[in-house]
């Protein structure tokens, strides 16, 4: 017996969120090396940034064949470092109110609110996402590909990623599984 019955098929695994987002719609003719988000000086401490933790992960290794107990003191250090920056940016706070929106996050793509006419579908769009509590800073390509309103004041856009770096995938993807871990800590939390 065969049922036709359509079924919604998902590649990854979807969040509600409230995340950092700011989007630049792309023209046709938008060269594609370039970032359309001013970064002036912090865009090369970024790579420098990302180099020095490539090379700490390496020589991490070394160490910790050598000595397990420097090895763990080296990590707990570089998570300190790491903590300490999101409380710099936190307290900055570079994104204004207006920037930390709802959205509905996936591998493969966002979910966001904008004003009724900044965006259409087919429209290529780049955007930047600021994830917390990491705080980690994602830039992707995507184009819209459906819009709705579902009771919104705004409508919604469904954006689906066509331009996205591995590295900021496995952030995504990172940021997703702590979500679910927090979100089902709490829910157990309130069920005890």
């Amino acid at each position: 017996m065969s049922t036709d019955l359509p079924t919604e098929r998902r590649d990854y695994f979807r969040i509600d969120d409230r995340i950092g987002l700011e989007f630049r719609k792309l023209l046709p003719d938008h060269d594609d090396s370039s970032s359309p988000f001013e970064e002036s000086h912090i865009g090369s401490l970024r790579t420098e940034l990302r180099q020095i933790d490539l090379d700490l992960r390496s020589q991490l290794a070394g160490v910790a064949e050598r000595d397990r107990a420097m090895s763990n003191l080296i990590k707990t250090l570089s998570s300190k470092i790491d903590t300490v920056a999101r409380i710099m940016a936190f307290e900055q706070n570079p994104l204004q109110p207006e920037d930390w929106q709802p959205v509905t996050l996936s591998e493969g793509g966002v979910s966001f609110t904008a004003p009724e006419n900044a965006l259409a579908i087919g429209d290529k769009v780049a955007l930047r996402m600021t994830l917390p509590p990491e705080l980690f800073q994602v830039e992707a390509k995507a184009r819209i590909l459906h819009v709705s309103d579902a009771d919104s004041p705004e409508p919604i856009f469904h954006a689906e990623f066509k331009e996205l770096s591995e590295p900021d995938r496995q952030k995504i993807a990172k940021h997703i599984m702590r979500w679910q871990i927090r979100h089902r800590q709490q829910n157990e939390a309130e069920g005890d």
